[in-house]
């Protein structure tokens, strides 16, 4: 599992991720908060499998 997320890919969906589960605790209170584990997960191990399925990468060093 090769990283294809470069450093501003990885904080942005952090960040995302995180503003989307905190719908679990304010907001509208519903499970599909949930959902944002999906962008916090990919933006902390550096890998997304759909930029894999379709070729991409935003990793300076997997370009190489």
């Amino acid at each position: 599992m090769k990283a294809n997320e470069g450093n501003f890919d990885r904080g942005a969906r952090v960040i995302v991720g995180l503003a989307i589960l905190s719908l679990v605790v304010v907001g509208p209170q519903t499970l599909w908060g949930l959902v944002g584990l999906i962008p916090l997960a990919t933006g902390a191990v550096g890998f997304c499998p759909l930029y894999r399925v379709f070729g991409l990468s935003t990793c300076p060093l997997a370009h190489r």
